[in-house]
């Protein structure tokens, strides 16, 4: 198990399926049925491999539809960012924004939008009794220092660390997954290094006018207070990116349309800052009563919640704890892998915040939540163009990071079918978890609600659980190969779950995770 010495390994509770429940998109009121997991703590590479797979997390409890049972199927769904190119009415709502920045100008009308709330919208997400009752159950502290102390009776941490490698490679699990010190400052997005990106010193598809104002905005950003973590402003390009200046017979790309110059004198700011929520950093400690504000608003209004809720700890259960470690590897994203909230501040207040998980292959859309107020700017729309955008931002260094998560498609749901318009992109096979495209998906979708996309008859989950034995069991304060755990074992149907657990997280997964057992 040395695959455990750059840090902790992820725990879990799996909870097989005993029931159906009400379904958050068509109502039904036991038509909705999935398997669960709480995840006391999860690396960012296991919660990769485990959405290839189907799964998604609502806070720190992880689940999986059972696709051909549900009422309505949830398809994992990715958009291929480096490809990606915006639609006309992607460029509408990008065009909107940018009027408003510049003039102030508010569209006449109703605008609908379409809120990214990939994971909440649905039962299990919704179902505070249980994931609360879960939550109680898990002693995270006694649990977390059983784990360690047989880790290290163990040596599974002989090898010496790197302190580069890990956030918090000295702390305990349970100080991990608790609400940790802040994370270490880290600036996002930095001034291009030598060799990459366009020399600001030749310019000579830029004007004037807007070198000038490059200059002004770098300058800004040299002087903020260290620890600020500030992602893209409205005005200007993002520092790593500076494309050249479309031509006048070329498409503008998507950074053209968002980062397009606006005037000195425009009426607002609109500045969008990335601040890690799982550890929290001390920005993100320092705007949470801001942001619950807008989250509790944006329930009301748009969800039709009553006042009285989501109370704080609520909000904080579900969108701000996570289970993902903050990983820092070299080669990683300068802002490192994890949990985060990319907040949207329109003139010094938070309007929108996106939740969302960066991982080794993707950046992971987990919920938008907006001020109703701004509702005719199309933020969940928006929110995704950025997010894409971000993800292509991400991927100059990190060269394998080049997807773009949006939770799940439901094709039998009119509302979540807006996800489909981002091109291209492709769909999860719940039988074999490989990616197809979705126009191949499409047609099979119109004639039944669950479909297996992979055409070829032959082919099987390459991942599939082949040696259950190796599944590594936390049981009696002591980590073991389910071969051993199992003679220990006298009830039938606990053979049942940790076997189901196994089919389900896939072969890698089993031999990483530890699944506890009491």
């Amino acid at each position: 198990m040395a695959f455990w010495a750059g840090g902790s390994p992820s725990i879990v509770d799996y909870f097989p399926s005993e029931d159906f429940y009400r379904c958050g998109y068509c109502k039904n009121e036991s038509g909705s049925r999935s398997n669960g997991m709480w995840a006391h703590s999860m690396t960012v590479q296991d919660y990769q491999d485990l959405i290839d797979r189907g799964w998604r997390r609502s806070g720190k409890y992880v689940y999986k539809p059972v696709m051909n049972q549900t009422c309505c199927p949830q398809y994992t769904i990715r958009c291929q960012p480096l490809q990606f190119q915006p639609s006309k009415s992607h460029k509408k709502v990008l065009k909107k924004m940018l009027k408003f920045l510049a003039k102030g100008e508010v569209p006449k009308g109703s605008c609908e939008d379409e809120p990214m709330d990939s994971t909440m919208d649905d039962g299990v997400a919704g179902d505070f009794a249980l994931i609360n009752k879960l939550d109680i159950q898990c002693d995270l502290k006694t649990l977390s220092d059983d784990v360690k102390e047989s880790l290290e009776s163990e040596g599974k941490n002989s090898k010496k660390e790197e302190p580069h490698e890990l956030l918090q490679s000295q702390d305990s699990v349970g100080e991990k997954l608790g609400s940790g010190e802040p994370s270490h400052s880290v600036k996002v997005h930095t001034v291009p290094k030598p060799g990459k990106g366009a020399d600001l010193s030749k310019p000579p598809c830029r004007k004037a006018k807007e070198i000038r104002k490059e200059r002004k905005r770098l300058k800004l950003m040299q002087q903020n207070p260290a620890g600020e973590l500030e992602g893209f402003q409205a005005q200007g390009h993002p520092p790593s990116l500076f494309p050249p200046k479309a031509k006048s017979n070329q498409p503008k790309s998507l950074e053209d349309l968002i980062f397009e110059s606006l005037p000195e004198n425009a009426s607002h700011k609109l500045e969008v800052r990335v601040v890690r929520s799982s550890p929290p950093s001390s920005q993100f400690k320092a705007t949470l009563l801001e942001s619950y504000q807008v989250y509790k608003r944006y329930q009301m209004v748009i969800h039709k919640n009553s006042p009285d809720t989501p109370t704080e700890s609520q909000f904080t259960r579900f969108l701000c704890s996570s289970p993902l470690e903050a990983e820092t590897p070299p080669n990683g994203p300068d802002c490192g892998y994890g949990s985060f909230h990319q907040q949207y501040w329109l003139d010094g207040k938070i309007i929108a915040v996106g939740v969302i998980d960066i991982l080794p292959n993707c950046v992971s859309s987990v919920y938008l939540y907006y001020d109703p107020d701004y509702s005719f700017l199309s933020l969940g729309v928006y929110s995704a163009l950025r997010e894409i955008a971000f993800t292509r931002q991400l991927h100059e260094k990190t060269s394998q990071l080049s997807y773009y998560y949006m939770g799940f498609y439901i094709h039998s749901c009119p509302k979540m079918k807006y996800k489909g318009q981002y091109r291209p992109s492709d769909l999860l096979c719940p039988e074999t978890y490989v990616w197809v495209p979705i126009e191949q998906c499409l047609p099979s979708l119109e004639h039944s609600k669950y479909c297996r996309f992979n055409q070829d008859p032959e082919a099987v989950d390459e991942d599939r659980s082949t040696e259950p034995d190796r599944l590594q069991v936390f049981h009696k304060r002591a980590i073991m190969p389910y071969g051993v755990y199992k003679k220990q074992q006298k009830d039938p149907s606990e053979e049942a779950a940790v076997l189901q657990y196994a089919s389900l997280v896939g072969q890698k997964c089993s031999e990483r995770m530890l699944l506890f057992r009491n």
